[in-house]
């Protein structure tokens, strides 16, 4: 059911438990063996369930971790009340605080990055921008200095855009090019620990800001920060 994208692998394993499943017309068990030419029936109560599932969109600003709170710092979660609700949400999704329960972020920002940031109940979504097999394209705006002054070299922002190693393993190609005098634009397909900011280093470059900008088709806009909106029906991240 994950491979074919109706479900995560928890949420497959929930409806499978509450008989919601059926595998040739027969009632599927948690661990069961399916082959390809399987047919495989949901009941419409999981789909329901599904459905109601959330999907926000935060401009994280500095000064909140990601996901669990940590040494002393809030987790970005807490800032998903009603009243930091964006005025221009045109989702016509109405809050309540049962949207907090199993939402997590589907990718990373640190403390001192800002922009966008995701945080779903849906385990489709977190696959879809976290899984190993994601190629969903992730763009930031990073404003550097150069170490002791003078330029970048062209063979440097050739080095960004391809050929770099982190812990010891080789980076997939990005696309690095120049936004403005001071601000590169970064597009990545991975998300290792604190990359950019490490591949800016290996150049020479330090990282003064860090903006994420857009997580493939949808953008950050002019969402303020602080405050949040949710995904809507139409937008789809790939």
């Amino acid at each position: 059911m994950t491979a074919l994208g109706l479900a995560s692998r928890r949420e497959a394993d929930t409806w499978i438990e509450a008989g919601w499943v059926r595998v040739d017309g027969k009632m599927a068990v948690l661990g069961q063996r399916v082959g390809p030419d399987a047919r495989i029936e949901v009941d419409a109560a999981a789909h329901q369930q599904q459905a109601q599932r959330v999907t926000i969109l935060l401009n994280k600003p500095i000064g909140y971790v990601s996901g669990q709170a940590e040494d002393g710092h809030e987790p970005a979660v807490v800032l998903l009340r009603p009243e930091n609700q964006w005025a221009e949400d045109k989702s016509g999704t109405r809050w309540h605080p049962g949207q907090l329960r199993g939402l997590a972020p589907a990718g990373r920002l640190d403390i001192d990055s800002v922009g966008l940031l995701v945080l779903t109940q849906d385990g489709r979504v977190a696959r879809q921008l976290i899984g190993e097999d994601s190629t969903i394209e992730k763009e930031y705006l990073v404003r550097v200095v150069k170490e002791g002054g003078g330029q970048l070299s062209d063979q440097a922002l050739a080095l960004l855009n391809h050929g770099l190693e982190l812990d010891g393993h080789k980076l997939k190609p990005a696309k690095v090019s120049w936004a403005n005098e001071d601000q590169l634009r970064f597009v990545l397909r991975e998300g290792r620990k604190r990359q950019i900011r490490r591949m800016c280093e290996l150049v020479g470059l330090t990282v003064v800001g860090l903006k994420r900008v857009r997580i493939g088709s949808v953008v950050l806009g002019h969402l303020p920060p602080g405050q949040w909106r949710y995904l809507r029906r139409e937008e789809f991240f790939g």
